[in-house]
């Protein structure tokens, strides 16, 4: 068996690469030789400070730096004139697209990972998170998903407490739901503005708070000409911004729009098998025919989740493709484009069944059987199976290399073996989406189901020990990124509660207690239900308004930073000045005396 990885040569043995370049096979040792040049040719010799910066940003580091490696005057990668350069492609895509290199990932330090997995979830318990130590390890981005998913869990508790004697003593009472809807609005309101305190004191400890994205540079699957930047001065791709937006409105719009109308087709089918079952049991009026009741809408959950996977596909593909020049307005349409498509596939029946339909117990037993259906999927889907899988390919990984017989130090060569057959982790997405719409299953519809904020909890207290799982062991370690929030999630979430505030208002308006006290006027029932959400969309905002999203002494540290930051630069200028004034006599003196 050869072995072709490099890094194995070396003769140190305490050697531990940070980054693998897996290559494909036979790769010619020109563009080897040419590739090797082109990352080594801009760095210069530095001090060897190791304990400056921790692992994750030295992978960063390096992932930053091969990425933002462009042909300049190159016309083909050396070797193999089939794959075509120009100026200013990124040739770290052009490898990987030609199949030249097959991955680039970290590498996991095993004696870190075991330290971080000994406090985080080895153990079954309700305790805090590591958060400052998966920093440490993954980068605060995916810290911040962890410091989120755990905020939020435990925001959930007081919900479920009393969301409970709610499900249990008042059922059919839904305009005994008015307290507990209106504390559901106010506590969507209180937890998102909580969690920017939160959030911006991590940041703050991190050294993340004012990372500017203002300059960011262009992101590597961006193409364009070769030219100069206006503002930055430094040579990029540059691409026109109505070839962008042609591309937006004439192809990705329709796209979405289609998938969005094929969605409905699907519930109104889903609706078709609803009559059908409720048909079949009143006709039997079987106990055993009361099943069936709840096979369509597990049917149509499992339905949901696979459109869901199948559109995030289409829609990463159509973003790649639109050709954005910054990571983050990559970023952003394509959470626009995922977001509205599953907040109608998901929620598009529910709505439905509210409004059109007026059917409560319809609507109860079709947001539990989504909710639970969906939660359970999610895990077996993302940590169950994927763990699974991985357990067998180690297995037979290690018996390999007890029967390779190579002078190389076999540990690393097994963990590389292993690690790159590793699934890659495609960020935290698909985890904030998930929290999002639970977060609307919670919110949407709390005085109609006020047991969902309850089964929410049970999920997310084995979503934290199974994502870090996931995270340690069943993907490859992802690069570090530096972050300074949930980015457009915080925009997502705040959205979603003030749309809970009219479905919630409307539907304890639909109640037939409510409505009992208005048997004539439906205008005067219209009338104080608007008025009322109206009312608790401005105790939102205010509530928003009067917390601020930096704690006091943060804002403090802040503004003496940025105090100091004036002064230094300041006493810089008046240092400048100063040396220009004496060196004007010296330059007067030389004049007279020529």
């Amino acid at each position: 068996m050869k072995v072709t990885l490099s890094a194995l040569d070396t003769s140190e043995s305490s050697f531990m690469p940070l980054v693998v370049i897996e290559f494909a096979q036979d790769v010619k040792e020109e563009t080897k030789e040419w590739l090797k040049n082109r990352i080594i040719a801009p760095k210069k010799d530095g001090d060897n400070n190791d304990d400056f910066l921790t692992m994750a940003e030295c992978q960063f580091i390096i992932k930053h730096e091969l990425e933002n490696l462009r042909a300049k005057d190159e016309k083909m990668i050396p070797g193999y004139p089939q794959a075509k350069l120009y100026p200013g492609k990124s040739l770290l895509r052009r490898l990987l697209t030609s199949g030249i290199v097959i991955q680039v990932f970290p590498l996991h330090d095993n004696e870190a990972l075991k330290k971080l997995e000994d406090t985080w979830y080895t153990r079954f318990a309700l305790k805090y998170q590591p958060i400052d130590s998966i920093r440490g390890y993954f980068g605060e981005t995916i810290a911040l998903y962890f410091g989120f998913l755990e905020y939020f869990t435990f925001a959930l508790i007081p919900m479920a407490v009393i969301g409970l004697p709610y499900y249990l003593f008042v059922w059919e009472d839904y305009d005994k739901y008015v307290i507990f809807a209106s504390f559901n609005l106010i506590w969507s309101t209180v937890i998102l503005e909580v969690w920017k305190r939160g959030c911006a004191n991590m940041t703050y400890r991190w050294g993340t708070l004012l990372m500017k994205r203002k300059f960011e540079e262009p992101r590597p699957g961006f193409h364009g000409v070769l030219g100069i930047n206006s503002i930055t001065g430094k040579e990029e791709p540059l691409y026109p911004s109505y070839k962008r937006q042609l591309r937006i409105y004439l192809v990705s719009l329709p796209f979405v729009c289609l998938c969005l109308y094929f969605s409905l087709y699907v519930m109104m089918i889903y609706f078709d098998l609803e009559v059908w079952a409720l048909g079949l049991h009143e006709n039997s009026g079987s106990e055993w025919t009361s099943v069936l009741l709840y096979v369509p809408s597990i049917i149509y959950a499992i339905v949901i989740e696979i459109m869901n996977r199948l559109y995030r596909y289409a829609a990463e593909f159509l973003t790649s493709w639109e050709n954005h020049r910054l990571e983050s307005a990559y970023q952003n349409h394509l959470i626009l484009k995922v977001l509205v498509f599953n907040f109608l596939n998901c929620f598009a029946s529910l709505f439905y069944i509210a409004f059109v339909l007026k059917d409560m117990k319809l609507l109860r037993q079709s947001l539990a059987t989504l909710l639970i259906t969906s939660q359970i999927l999610n895990q077996i889907v993302e940590s169950l199976l994927p763990y699974w899988l991985q357990r067998k390919h180690g297995v037979r990984v290690k018996r390999k290399v007890q029967a390779l017989k190579v002078d190389i130090d076999a540990t690393l060569y097994e963990q590389v073996i292993l690690e790159k057959e590793m699934g890659t982790y495609l960020g935290t997405f698909d985890d904030y989406l998930e929290l999002f719409l639970q977060f609307g299953y919670v919110s949407l519809f709390s005085c109609v189901y006020p047991l969902a904020a309850a089964f929410a909890v049970l999920n997310n207290f084995t979503e934290v020990n199974s994502d870090a799982l996931k995270m340690c062991r069943v993907f490859k370690r992802p690069f570090s990124e530096p972050s300074a929030g949930i980015g457009v999630w915080q925009l997502a979430f705040e959205t979603m509660s003030v749309i809970s505030v009219v479905t919630n208002c409307a539907l304890i308006g639909m109640s037939p207690q409510v409505n009992a006290i208005f048997p004539e006027s439906k205008a005067d029932l219209i009338l104080i239900v608007v008025v009322v959400e109206h009312a608790l969309l401005a105790l939102k905002f205010i509530l928003a308004f009067a917390i601020p999203d930096k704690p006091r002494h943060i804002q403090m540290k802040l503004a003496r930073l940025e105090f100091e930051s004036l002064e230094a630069l300041k006493q810089q200028q008046m240092k400048l000045v100063t040396e220009n004034l004496k060196e004007e006599p010296k330059e007067s003196g030389k004049e007279k005396a020529i």
